[in-house]
């Protein structure tokens, strides 16, 4: 099961943050702080899994930004790995090439967009039109 997914820049900066569990608020600054400083220390030649205290950690890099999902020991990570990929390409064909600054200013879309492949931290879609397609309804809706 997938606990929470963190997006981060380089800098350590949560620029997404969504849990499937209940994480005090308090221990979720400490939580994501220990997590980024984790990850954002390990080299490129490293493996993407990482043991964490309860959690296995499954990270990918993409430019500046870093996505870290948190899973349980019976999670498959390479399906996680897979999924962040998925979630990167779902961005990717709906932002048009997705920047820092897309995922900043358009918070909405991808909490939308994620919360269309994850519900209550299981898969539940991974077909790219099939996940966009209640945005764009949304979208086509504002236009007119």
């Amino acid at each position: 099961m997938i606990k929470f997914l963190l997006m981060v820049n380089k800098q350590g900066q949560t620029r997404l943050s969504k849990y499937y569990e209940q994480v005090e608020l308090g221990k979720r600054a400490a939580l994501e702080a220990d997590v980024v400083r984790g990850c954002l220390a390990r080299r490129k030649e490293e493996c993407s899994f990482v043991e964490y205290k309860d959690y296995k950690l499954v990270y990918r890099q993409y430019a500046a930004l870093f996505i870290v999902v948190g899973i349980t020991e019976n999670e498959n990570e390479l399906s996680i790995f897979e999924l962040v990929h998925n979630f990167v390409e779902v961005l990717d064909k709906y932002f048009s090439r997705v920047s820092e600054l897309d995922i900043m200013f358009n918070l909405d879309k991808v909490h939308i967009i994620l919360d269309e492949m994850i519900l209550n931290g299981h898969i539940v879609e991974t077909n790219k039109n099939r996940i966009l397609a209640p945005l764009l309804a949304l979208d086509k809706m504002v236009e007119s």
